[in-house]
């Protein structure tokens, strides 16, 4: 059985996070378009105006997209008793990572977007450096 370890603690914010990284961009839908319009959209296209919802909905998309290899190594890190120190800071930094990563996509800011995105992408990789048994 897994005990809340300091990875898991993180990768639960992450995870809840990273469920709500919708809010902004379907409010911002919700004022552009009215509550009723907002809700009955039979296509699925919620047609966006502004340029920062559009980009906090591909940021979102991306950090689901990166959930789906960081939940697992972290969750096997744990689980087969891997974990330390460098798993627990990676841990952490991911999701600071990742938050940076939103608010900057939002925000246009490439340079800084692309060097968060990177450290999360180095957190995975301390995970699965742990894992191989390569550090």
């Amino acid at each position: 059985m897994l005990t809340l370890t300091t990875e898991l603690y993180w990768l639960t914010l992450t995870l809840a996070l990273t469920a709500l990284f919708w809010v902004p961009y379907i409010l911002q839908l919700i004022v552009q378009l009215g509550p009723i319009q907002a809700i009955w959209d039979p296509t699925g296209a919620h047609p966006h105006e502004a340029d920062w919802a559009l980009r906090a909905k591909r940021a979102h998309y991306n950090a689901v997209e990166n959930m789906a290899v960081f939940a697992p190594l972290t969750i096997l890190v744990v689980g087969l008793g891997l974990n330390d120190g460098a798993t627990a800071t990676a841990a952490m930094v991911y999701f600071f990572a990742r938050l940076a990563h939103f608010l900057l996509h939002v925000a246009a800011v490439p340079i800084l977007r692309t060097f968060a995105f990177i450290t999360g992408f180095g957190c995975q990789a301390v995970m699965a450096g742990r894992i191989l048994g390569l550090l």
